[in-house]
């Protein structure tokens, strides 16, 4: 794949950059500028280079036409603080505004175009409905640079149709991703292993095959470890169970026996009677959970036994927080768990969060990015890699130039 290094001298050329800026909001207001900050430096690079820089976005998941709270105008207000100049605005993405402002921009400056999904092109089913949208945003450019490694795994109008229209490069931010999931998948570093947790297990059965022929260590926690404590014949109360994937669980269990594949599930919960944070909670053994309670992070010595579990490692992969970490009594396993790879990060080894709920609860509980070996932007994207799937957005970039 190519780099912008490789698309020669970009100065006067209009450059559309597919960025992730798909940030959360709490009304307009930004609760985690991650993914701004870490698309800036492929924008700023361009910029500085001379380019005229029109970047695309989505937001949220708006139904094909304009909605006000999926506005990405917060986006560039903050985009423009972190980039140190001033951001031009389109309220349209391929209408008269983008147009007029794509059209007046001057080398170094910097276009962001209203949400990608205001458009039901961007997300059209059919190949013809994408490629006409993906024909009106490649008018604007001459270049296409791809930098939004969350949207990667998408077969969409600015991610994959675009690219086959323009001549193209990866950003920056892509290209990262894509060599730490590289290390990840070629020969890592070992003792490796691979931290999983989110509320279904289902979301992850395709990784967890796939990651039992590759990792050493399996850690499981957060609401889909009730399946695999089920499979155990334990009962699990009110706690998230998928009831219909029990026997799949109970098939990788043995698989995992078979291949030396050590699978660490916690050994103790915090139990509550209710999904809140007033809700009365106590510490339970995982043989124990009160039929009339649900079971909403790992307990102490669940903690501490997967702390020692990544003590010696040295490539860890972890997607998924361990409870539900946004109310304060179900957030001590999730910042342990944090804790732990703080640790064994300033001892040299690659630590990776796996973006999504994990990198919001690493930033929620005061960890700095930098003590981590990688905070992905694209959790999805990370998890279908790791499954083995083709990622379209990454697949057309290896094609030859338009």
């Amino acid at each position: 794949m190519k780099t912008t290094t490789d698309l020669g001298d970009l100065r006067g050329k209009r450059v559309l950059v597919r960025s992730d800026l798909n940030v959360p909001l709490d009304g307009t207001t930004i609760t985690d500028d991650g993914r701004i900050r870490a698309s800036a430096p492929t924008i700023k690079g361009l910029a500085d280079a001379g380019a005229r820089v029109i970047v695309c976005a989505h937001l949220g998941r708006p139904k094909g036409a304009p909605e006000a709270k999926y506005s990405l105008a917060p986006v560039a207000k903050r985009l423009g603080e972190v980039l140190g100049s001033d951001v031009v605005f389109a309220d349209d993405t391929v209408g008269d505004d983008a147009k007029a402002k794509a059209a007046a921009l001057e080398d170094g400056q910097v276009l962001l175009l209203e949400n990608l999904r205001f458009n039901a092109g961007e997300t059209a089913k059919t190949d013809e409905e994408r490629a006409e949208f993906a024909g009106e945003l490649a008018s604007l450019a001459d270049v296409f640079v791809s930098d939004g490694f969350g949207v990667v795994h998408r077969k969409q109008a600015s991610v994959y149709d675009v690219a086959r229209l323009l001549p193209h490069a990866t950003g920056d931010l892509v290209s990262t991703e894509v060599d730490v999931l590289r290390r990840l998948t070629k020969d890592p570093e070992r003792p490796y292993a691979v931290v999983l947790g989110g509320a279904k297990v289902s979301d992850k059965l395709g990784v967890i095959g796939n990651l039992l022929g590759t990792a050493d260590r399996l850690l499981i926690g957060g609401g889909m470890v009730f399946t695999f404590l089920a499979a155990q014949g334990h009962e699990v109360g009110k706690s998230l169970l998928e009831s219909d994937q029990v026997d799949t669980v109970k098939g990788y269990l043995e698989r995992a026996e078979r291949e030396g594949v050590e699978i660490v599930l916690p050994v103790d919960v915090v139990a509550a009677d209710a999904f809140s944070a007033d809700a009365d909670h106590e510490v339970v053994a995982v043989d124990a959970i009160p039929a009339d309670r649900m079971g909403l992070d790992i307990g102490p010595e669940s903690s501490a036994l997967f702390a020692d579990k990544l003590a010696d490692c040295r490539t860890v992969f972890w997607n998924g927080p361990m409870g539900a970490f946004e109310m304060e009594p179900y957030a001590a396993g999730t910042k342990a768990l944090a804790e732990a790879l703080v640790d064994i990060t300033a001892r040299g080894a690659l630590t990776v969060v796996g973006g999504g709920d994990s990198a919001a609860a690493v930033r929620q509980l005061g960890f700095r990015d930098e003590q981590f070996g990688h905070i992905s932007t694209g959790g999805g994207a990370s998890l279908e890699y790791l499954e083995g799937k083709e990622l379209p957005g990454l697949t057309v970039l290896e094609e030859g130039d338009a």
